[in-house]
């Protein structure tokens, strides 16, 4: 059975819980695996036949800790993982686009196939109290992730990608 890889950073909770509604759905399609970005490596995305990326922008770049994981991961894959599909989730907020444009670029270093338009969920988080207080992200957010999950574990489970 495909493995998907569901890799994901948070550190108010946002992005831990879109990382978990796509698991919760992904698991019932295919061998999914959930693992915070500090603890995945390169051997994990060998083993997996496809991912979603789920980060926090911080500062209006992804958060520094799936920063490293690229850093660490990137040059012991290159060539290996080619034409995999992807699918990128991004917690931000007020825009998020910079976040998304960075996972991109790294995708398609490694020659990643993007299978559904990235998601950006924005708390409208302002201040620095906003910013830093743990996160509540809305029902109807957590099913858009819930939907990429399942569609991209469903898609690996069909053998379309």
């Amino acid at each position: 059975m495909a493995q998907l890889l569901i890799v994901y950073h948070s550190r108010t909770g946002g992005s831990r819980q879109m990382a978990e509604a796509a698991f919760g759905a992904a698991r019932k399609e295919t061998d999914t695996r959930l693992i915070p970005a500090d603890r995945a490596g390169p051997d994990d995305l060998l083993a997996a036949a496809g991912y979603i990326f789920c980060a926090p922008e911080n500062l209006a770049a992804i958060s520094g800790v799936m920063k490293d994981f690229f850093d660490r991961c990137y040059y012991p894959v290159l060539g290996r993982i080619e034409g995999r599909p992807y699918a990128q989730m991004v917690c931000a907020g007020s825009d998020g686009e910079n976040a998304v444009r960075q996972i991109a670029r790294i995708a398609q270093g490694w020659r990643l196939r993007p299978v559904q338009e990235a998601l950006i969920v924005c708390t409208h988080a302002q201040t620095p109290e906003q910013i830093l207080a743990e996160k509540t992200i809305p029902d109807p957010e957590l099913a858009k992730c819930r939907e990429i999950g399942q569609a991209l574990a469903a898609g690996l489970a069909m053998g379309m990608f």
